[in-house]
């Protein structure tokens, strides 16, 4: 499973580790995803997903279905 939001579509970034004497060497930046199920009332089912920490944040401040819809229309997800 890749590690890539369905809600948000955050993804791993990379950037650079910075010693004391200014060194540079690569590292990556993993987003803070959790394997959660919610419930979606409107189809009376459990739905799997895995989602961020700001995806779940989304979630709740938008509602799951329009977040659905909208991880959908963006690409994120191809059904649920």
């Amino acid at each position: 499973m890749s590690r890539i939001c369905q809600i948000t579509g955050k993804k791993i970034m990379v950037g650079n580790n910075v010693s004391h004497s200014k060194r540079r060497t690569k590292r990556t930046f993993a987003p803070n995803l959790f394997d959660k199920s919610f419930f979606l009332q409107e189809e009376n089912r459990f739905v799997k997903l895995r989602v961020s920490a700001n995806g779940i944040r989304t979630i709740t401040k938008k509602g799951l279905k329009s977040a659905l819809e909208a991880a959908k229309k963006n690409g994120y997800i191809k059904s649920y």
